[in-house]
């Protein structure tokens, strides 16, 4: 079985446990306004074009089979109905062009991500499969699993929750900790900046708890959006009443990935402010202070 991929980072330390590497799979049911991965949500191949980079010389009209570049009055064009995203044009000698998604099968996934297997051994660290919705591809992360299993990798998986977790017991029973997005507490205003079922994630968090899966909960923060009392009193409910939680991750919103809806030529919806220093602390201290347990509460 093969899975689509948009890319494997090395050495990451802040999606699950000591070092990591993640494998990031492409495909995403939600449509959350404040995506800093856009580029992993359709789950076909897209081409992705940075034109801080393009010195218009030309080349890629040449090898587009489908004619999807034209310049006129010294502006790039790209018709995107027309691409095929085939990664010819990819050649730019400039960089400016780039695919997102490669096909790969579990096989070299596993292979690629041994390589670091001695960070692992020394971090308890491990491989992470992020997204996207990883779910998305249930059955490629089944397989990968699996074999990370053989050679006894510790594997996370970071899910937004969207999808039902309990309709597969098989898949979850391989991951180690799962990293679970908690976006918002209001079930209306959820749907309204994500498309998601806020009752499709209390499931989740349900399900994880009978099973006693391991759970990190990881809460972003949207000025605007969700810093509010009523969310973070959300928040201390949720591992209040779940203690298979054993920690909680702040997600403070960042504007790294504005760029690359330029490139996809998607139109965002919404700008959003980043959080500052202090508008984070307040939240780490209300957190830390109205809690009722030992859990781990940090920003990241």
């Amino acid at each position: 079985m093969t899975g689509m991929i948009t890319k494997i980072s090395r050495f990451c330390i802040q999606d699950g446990p000591g070092i990591r590497t993640t494998v990031f799979l492409k495909g995403c049911p939600l449509s959350c306004q404040w995506c800093h991965n856009p580029e992993t949500i359709n789950p076909s191949p897209e081409l992705l074009y940075d034109r801080e980079k393009c010195n218009l010389c030309r080349l890629c009209e040449g090898v587009c089979p489908t004619h999807c570049h034209s310049f006129e009055y010294g502006i790039h064009k790209i018709d995107l109905e027309k691409c095929s995203a085939c990664g010819k044009c990819t050649v730019c000698p400039q960089k400016a062009l780039s695919i997102s998604g490669v096909e790969m099968s579990s096989e070299e996934i596993v292979k690629e991500v041994i390589k670091d297997s001695s960070f692992y051994e020394t971090s308890d660290g491990g491989v992470t499969l992020s997204g996207g919705e990883p779910f998305f591809q249930a059955g490629f992360c089944r397989e990968v699993l699996k074999a990370l299993k053989v050679h006894g990798i510790h594997t996370c998986v970071e899910t937004s929750g969207c999808i039902d977790l309990s309709t597969m017991p098989e898949l979850i029973e391989l991951i180690d900790l799962v990293l679970l997005d908690y976006k918002h507490s209001n079930q209306h205003l959820l749907k309204e900046f994500t498309g998601e079922s806020q009752e499709i994630s209390n499931q989740n968090l349900g399900y994880l708890c009978k099973i006693n899966k391991q759970t990190i909960l990881r809460c972003p923060i949207i000025p605007g959006v969700n810093d509010t009392k009523e969310h973070f009193d959300g928040i201390l409910k949720v591992i209040q009443s779940y203690d298979n939680i054993i920690e909680v991750n702040l997600l403070p919103y960042h504007s790294l990935g504005e760029s690359k809806y330029d490139q996809l030529q998607m139109s965002k919806q919404r700008s959003f402010a980043i959080p500052t220093q202090k508008q984070v602390d307040g939240w780490l201290n209300y957190l830390e202070t109205s809690k009722r347990n030992a859990i781990k509460i940090c920003a990241i």
